[in-house]
């Protein structure tokens, strides 16, 4: 009996043993797949990105790009909508699992602004901006930004039958802002109807002054809201030998600039949240010896808390007015539409946090960085729907932030090193998303 129960246990150690020789590798699970996949695509999204800055174009002009977004969407099989709030693209992938709607955005436009970088694929565009010829330069990094989605597509589409739920790419025009007398952006695209139904949307920057393969983000406010601003002032016109006998307009100005120094500095809970009012344009006058009867002067308001923004309106309103009255001039003052704060949904930002940690190292990630006075439209969509914005490195590793020009600069440069990074991060938002959210 003792012989038999021997024989027995060495057949079924054998059996064993043959099985796992012959067993093979299980497949990889969905979060670590679409991490190789995103490797495999990285030349391939550098050399889209080479194209898309060669190739950049001005708000609401972004032709050639969409067409290119478009041509790529539509060669993986995408649902593919075209002229979305003027030049705008979309791309629709359903997944073969039941789950959530997701938004990935990026932003197309580029900036007026001559390209000084040395570079075989600078740009060399020219475009039309406020009625002149300019040179039109991705300053902003948004062409990285839109290569990154192309390459995301083509990850999530490769195992679009282990996805969860529907993905929607969304490639925006006119971040920077529409041309005078023109809807664009972020906000076309909600009046459009992009989001409808959508669930959660996720939006990135990259950035020239942060290491790549970095990530930085914070829940609630990450960046400012915006609104610009223009003053009107109306004196009486004089001989500039008789300053007397007018009202000048060109001192009320003055005044009015130094007098709306204190509405921040004096008169907002700065420990709360930052501001800034800023004045970027003076004009007024046409020759030495005449008073003007007229002044204009436009600027910049940034706020990140909805209640100080409002006090700054109120008491930048009062300045104004006040001031050219003890002039004796009329000096109006008016506040602009914006864009919102950009607004990171606090349960969305938690539910993401371990992807960060995960895709970049826990070593790589600034969770609480903070918040900026720059502006981003994407917050229309943040209104909406709950949303999440955060930042990737885009400067080569090693080099010193004090020698990368900022955004928006001639000799603005972000490297293709910190690529790999938002592919990989955008594609598990939408994986991770899914599986959190069942």
């Amino acid at each position: 009996m003792k012989k038999l129960f021997s024989v027995l246990v060495a057949v079924a150690m054998v059996t064993m043993l043959t099985a796992s020789a012959f067993k093979t590798d299980p497949k990889p699970a969905l979060k670590d797949k679409v991490l190789e996949l995103s490797k495999e695509i990285e030349p391939k999204v550098v050399n889209w990105r080479h194209w898309v800055h060669e190739n950049a174009e001005l708000s609401n002009r972004e032709f050639k790009t969409a067409a290119y977004v478009a041509a790529h969407l539509k060669s993986l099989g995408l649902e593919v909508q075209e002229n979305v709030a003027k030049t705008g693209v979309v791309g629709i992938l359903k997944g073969g699992k039941p789950g959530p709607v997701v938004g990935l955005r990026a932003d197309m436009d580029g900036l007026p602004v001559k390209e000084r970088v040395d570079i075989p694929w600078a740009s060399k565009q020219i475009g039309e901006y406020n009625g002149e010829e300019v040179p039109v330069m991705h300053a902003c990094g948004h062409d990285t930004h839109v290569a990154i989605l192309m390459g995301v597509a083509e990850v999530l589409n490769s195992v679009k039958d282990d996805l969860r739920g529907t993905v929607k790419f969304i490639f925006q025009p006119a971040e920077e802002g529409a041309p005078p007398g023109e809807e664009g952006g972020a906000e076309l695209m909600v009046k459009e109807g992009v989001i409808d139904g959508m669930d959660a949307i996720f939006g990135l920057h990259i950035n020239s002054k942060t290491e790549a393969g970095k990530v930085r983000y914070r829940p609630a406010g990450i960046m400012a809201a915006v609104n610009s601003f223009n003053i009107k002032i109306k004196g009486v016109q004089t001989h500039g030998s008789t300053p007397w006998t007018g009202v000048d307009p060109i001192v009320t100005a003055a005044q009015i600039i130094n007098n709306a120094q204190t509405v921040v500095s004096r008169g907002l809970p700065l420990t709360k949240a930052a501001a800034v009012l800023s004045f970027g344009k003076i004009e007024g006058g046409v020759r030495n010896n005449i008073i003007p009867e007229e002044v204009n002067m436009i600027g910049t308001i940034r706020t990140l808390d909805a209640g100080m923004r409002e006090t700054l309106f109120e008491r930048f309103h009062t300045i104004v007015k006040s001031t050219g009255e003890s002039n004796g001039a009329e000096a109006t003052l008016t506040i602009n539409r914006g864009y919102p704060i950009t607004y990171n949904d606090p349960e969305l930002t938690a539910m993401m946090g371990n992807t960060f940690t995960e895709v970049a190292g826990a070593e790589n990630v600034e969770s609480s960085m903070d918040a900026i006075t720059g502006a981003e439209d994407f917050s229309f969509f943040q209104e909406k729907i709950p949303g999440l914005y955060f930042f990737i490195g885009g400067m080569r590793k090693g080099q010193d932030p004090k020698t990368s020009a900022p955004h928006h600069t001639p000799d603005f440069y972000v490297d293709d090193s910190g690529l790999l990074t938002g592919i990989k991060l955008m594609s598990r938002m939408v994986v991770d998303y899914g599986e959190k959210s069942r």
